[in-house]
């Protein structure tokens, strides 16, 4: 009879806490040798892996199925995934592990990047692809951050964990598919992403974001759905969501001062509006989610 596979967050801890950290970076080495170079099949529940491989060999075992390991290279693990690895004696990197509430885009959300991060890669990397060495830069820089804990670390770990995701996504999308052409659909909704990053404290209605596209509103809810499941006014409230949750967690702003820069006139919308979204307060949201993390 098979032995169940055993849940962590880290690999060999199961403490019954919740998690205090957002994210957590350590070199391959630290807990690979405390194992015989060996991490037994397990999963993470609520956890996104990020393996950066920048020396020694090895395999990586997706559910039963092993890849061989050739450095430099990527491996990302999506949540609840068994997975395991053997690692070489001389194995050098990195492996970061972050809340998957922290990702830009949740695995499994019905757009290309969401597709890619809801399954397993391993992603070499060709160090003469100007992409590829800024990955490995990009997380290298991260590993440092994480280890000194200085001045604007959260906000820089932020930076660099999506710069070097979304660059791997590209570097993966396209060694699969050899040109990484993607269609219409596709192209207008990174041209919407875009467009809300730059206008969404602006609380700009869908028909200003569907002239932009020189499309419908109609459409361009058609087009959303498609891509995310959700509709364009539900996608602009998440951005609004996200960016107030990073800034009730890693700023000192008190809440009405966080909602002004946000575009709410009013403090209690604010309140009102980020209740409906995720059922808190942005107080008790705020004390919960720094008590958990530690902040």
């Amino acid at each position: 009879m098979s032995r169940p596979v055993p849940t962590y967050e880290l690999y060999g801890e199961n403490t019954g806490r919740k998690p205090d950290f957002w994210l957590h970076c350590e070199t391959i080495p630290s807990r690979s040798s405390l194992h015989h170079w060996e991490i037994r099949p397990h999963r993470h529940e609520s956890f996104f892996q990020i393996l950066y491989i920048d020396a020694g060999s090895g395999d990586a075992v997706f559910d039963g199925e092993s890849h061989a390991i050739m450095p430099p290279a990527v491996i990302t693990v999506p949540p609840r995934l068994n997975h395991g690895f053997r690692f070489s004696r001389d194995i050098d990197g990195f492996v970061i592990t972050v809340l998957i509430s922290h990702l830009k885009t949740s695995p499994g959300d019905r757009s290309r990047l969401g597709e890619w991060l809801a399954k397993p890669h391993l992603t070499r990397l060709d160090m003469d692809n100007e992409d590829a060495a800024y990955v490995a830069g990009t997380l290298r820089r991260l590993g440092g951050e994480f280890a000194n804990r200085r001045g604007g670390r959260n906000d820089l770990l932020e930076a660099y964990l999506t710069s070097a995701l979304l660059l791997t996504a590209r570097l993966s999308q396209q060694e699969g598919e050899g040109q990484g052409a993607s269609d219409e659909s596709e192209r207008r909704m990174e041209v919407l992403y875009g467009l809300i990053q730059r206008h969404f404290r602006s609380h700009k209605p869908a028909a200003f974001y569907a002239e932009a596209l020189g499309i419908s509103p109609t459409h361009l809810n058609r087009i959303v759905r498609g891509k995310t499941g959700q509709a364009i006014h539900e996608l602009i409230a998440r951005k609004l969501i996200d960016e107030a949750k990073r800034e009730l967690v890693f700023t000192f702003g008190s809440v009405q001062e966080i909602g002004y820069r946000l575009g709410f006139a009013d403090p209690a919308y604010f309140s009102r509006f980020f209740l409906k979204q995720t059922g808190e307060t942005p107080r008790a949201w705020r004390i919960a989610e720094r008590d958990r993390l530690g902040v």
